[in-house]
């Protein structure tokens, strides 16, 4: 059995890890701030606590990776694929970032806080995102199957497309302006 090391309130700044591999281990209450983890391999690392700010992390591999109480703010998190992700008690939030051509294929994401970012094209089929909310967010193309969308919140967000006969979406909330994005399969104008 290997021993993982534990690092616990470190604050790392312009840190570029795709020219310095990231130590496996626990990172507790960590702070990153503007670092590079493009296409490098995060796998089976432990984030909890932790933040990370104006970090671009697109394509990295997240296989096992655990993310608990973890904030994103001005993030590139293009491609990401959460799902390989480790779900025990995942939890993140979202705030100004680029999350595009990401997947949260059957993630769980109850509560979950997306504010001000861009999803076009992600996946969120079969997601259960119940209470979740999408606050000023741009949801173009982004991919709504078999989710569970109770109770979550798409009043400030736009350019969605959800069939409700495909998505669970009792109680969810959403702006009259963005009624034309339940009804797009039927092909009809609203004016």
């Amino acid at each position: 059995m290997t021993n993982s090391a534990l690092i616990c309130d470190k604050r790392y700044d312009k840190t570029d890890f795709t020219l310095h591999a990231m130590e496996k281990g626990d990172y507790e209450n960590c702070t990153f701030l503007s670092c590079d983890f493009s296409n490098t391999g995060l796998s089976a690392i432990k984030f909890t606590g932790c933040s990370f700010s104006d970090c671009n992390l697109s394509m990295a591999k997240l296989h096992k990776t655990s993310f608990r109480d973890t904030q994103f703010k001005g993030c590139k998190l293009l491609g990401l694929r959460f799902e390989n992700c480790n779900e025990f008690l995942f939890s993140v939030g979202f705030e100004g970032c680029n999350l595009n051509l990401s997947s949260f294929y059957k993630m769980k994401l109850k509560q979950t806080h997306f504010s001000r970012c861009s999803l076009q094209e992600t996946d969120f089929t079969q997601a259960d995102l119940t209470a979740a909310v999408f606050d000023d967010c741009d949801l173009s193309r982004a991919v709504f199957e078999n989710s569970v969308l109770e109770k979550a919140d798409f009043r400030s967000s736009y350019l969605y497309v959800i069939d409700p006969e495909k998505n669970r979406i009792k109680k969810a909330k959403f702006s009259r302006a963005g009624i034309a994005g339940l009804l797009d399969k039927y092909d009809i104008d609203i004016e």
